[in-house]
């Protein structure tokens, strides 16, 4: 933020502030903790929100006296449980003739959470929200718990599961897919329940006993059995596309009529919302490949959903298509910024036995390689960025996939200008066609030619991306380029057919 406007900006889920005119109030603890617990944030003193909600610095009167008094704070063991300040975390500035102390609070790791004062960790837990600092909730404080231990939560053996708990016929699937995947391993030949233990889908108790681990039950058991452990478990599928019913397609995880567990909620969902995405026409050879870099980025974000979830948490997994976008929502936040997890590489996954188990049959292709897998292959596809935002109490992630593309077409703006196509060129070709190639024939057929600049006007993309849409046309021999030689500013393209025009 820029602090010499400071005037211009108000109170968020990342910045607090406080007049500060008696001392160090006791609720700038709060929101130490309240930050460091949630996704940082920055504290300033010295300055006070106005009715209208706008900020106004009115100073402090000794403000080297007050950072001095807020470290020996902070450096005491009686009142933040961890050390997690750097010194260039607090400092003064200078606004005109006034000063003010500011605190940039930084998101702690996971394995310091939760941070508490006053050596009260149930009563002193602090999180952030928009509405400000609230006290956790036991609840909260558990999850913070669960996440800071060094083991995956779903590697545990589940006590008092029986291995008659898993859904053999969902067990039968994912072994027909590894061998598919994993020609000649070892695994292969294996009984089922040493197939589960190789996995990590069942071990042993203290007693000798083979369990289903909570992983195991979660990827392969039935929902029965595992709401008997995680009560809390719940899917959620729902296509909601038309504005005459609340729903045209829905099924939720404990109708009976299937196994409710994780694998299967894969499958099925996947199947229904590749339905969504625009399958270019494209061959090899003289075969039609149908996968995208969209396909692969669903595929990853459904795997990094599932396997991201805390199944401890409150309200499930809820995958939502709707007519602007595809929703993936699973319960629990990051355990890593979401700076640091959009990078290439970086990656913290809740449940990295179930990971392991997906990545085993190729599911998600690089499954846990990061949110950059899924950002750059929704992107490649021509789709507007996707976008990722963390709620608290109860703590949610909500994955969103714009199914809008990157020229600025909307879904029934896409459908009227793929009908206009399909009535002029052979189905199987039309029904291929991403909406910046039905543009680029659309102009071909009503003016005879197409140009690598008028695409780019029409479809409001770049003439880089214009020239790779006519190319690939070209190669898939729906156009035919005009001109002396590729550099040629007048070269064009026409339909390779004139017939059709």
């Amino acid at each position: 933020m820029n602090l010499d406007q400071l005037d211009t900006y108000k109170e968020s889920n990342r910045l607090e502030v406080k007049a500060a005119q008696g001392g160090i109030p006791r609720s700038v603890w709060e929101s130490v903790c309240a930050f460091a617990n949630s996704s940082g944030g920055i504290i300033v003193l010295g300055a006070k929100e106005r009715d209208n909600g706008t900020l106004e610095v009115v100073g402090l009167s000794d403000a080297h006296k007050m950072l001095d008094d807020f470290w020996n704070a902070a450096l005491s063991k009686d009142k933040l449980s961890a050390r997690f300040l750097r010194e260039e975390d607090a400092f003064i500035e200078s606004l005109g003739d006034k000063e003010i102390v500011v605190i940039e609070v930084p998101r702690v790791n996971r394995f310091l959470r939760p941070v508490f004062l006053n050596k009260d960790i149930l009563g002193e837990t602090w999180r952030r929200t928009h509405t400000g600092d609230h006290r956790c909730t036991r609840e909260e404080i558990q999850s913070m718990l669960r996440d800071a231990e060094a083991i995956s939560d779903d590697s545990r053996v589940v006590e008092d599961a029986k291995i008659s708990y898993i859904d053999f016929e969902t067990l039968r699937k994912y072994r027909n897919r590894f061998a598919f995947r994993n020609e000649g391993h070892i695994w292969n030949e294996a009984s089922n329940e040493d197939f589960l233990m190789f996995l990590g889908a069942a071990g042993e108790d203290r007693e000798g006993v083979l369990r289903p681990t909570y992983a195991g039950m979660l990827m392969f058991g039935r929902d029965c059995w595992i709401t008997r452990f995680l009560p809390n478990y719940f899917l959620d599928y729902r296509q909601e596309t038309s504005s005459d019913v609340r729903w045209e397609d829905r099924f939720v995880s404990f109708s009976g009529d299937w196994s409710g567990n994780i694998y299967d909620f894969y499958i099925k969902v996947y199947n229904k919302l590749k339905a969504a995405l625009k399958v270019p026409f494209k061959l090899e050879g003289i075969e039609r490949v149908d996968d995208t870099p969209a396909h692969v980025a669903l595929r990853e974000a459904l795997v990094n959903c599932v396997t991201n979830a805390n199944y401890h948490e409150r309200q499930g997994i809820v995958c939502v298509w709707n007519n602007d976008a595809l929703l993936l929502t699973n319960p629990g936040g990051f355990r890593i910024p979401i700076e640091r997890a959009m990078r290439p590489g970086e990656s913290d996954p809740r449940n990295a036995t179930m990971l392991k188990m997906f990545a085993m049959i190729d599911a998600g292709e690089r499954a846990g390689s990061g949110i950059s897998k899924i950002l750059s292959g929704w992107r490649e596809a021509g789709y507007v960025s996707p976008s990722y935002e963390e709620e608290y109490s109860p703590d949610r992630t909500v994955l969103k996939l714009p199914l809008t593309r990157g020229g600025g077409l909307s879904a029934k703006d896409e459908d009227s200008l793929m009908r206009s196509v399909i009535s002029i060129l052979p189905p199987d070709v039309s029904s291929s066609l991403n909406d910046n190639e039905c543009i680029a024939v659309k102009l071909a057929i009503e003016n005879g030619r197409i140009t690598t600049a008028a695409l780019a006007k029409h479809a409001n993309v770049s003439k880089l991306t214009a020239n790779r849409v006519l190319k690939g046309l070209a190669d898939s021999r729906i156009l035919t380029w005009r001109g002396k030689n590729p550099t040629d500013p007048m070269q064009y393209y026409e339909l390779f057919d004139k017939s059709l025009s």
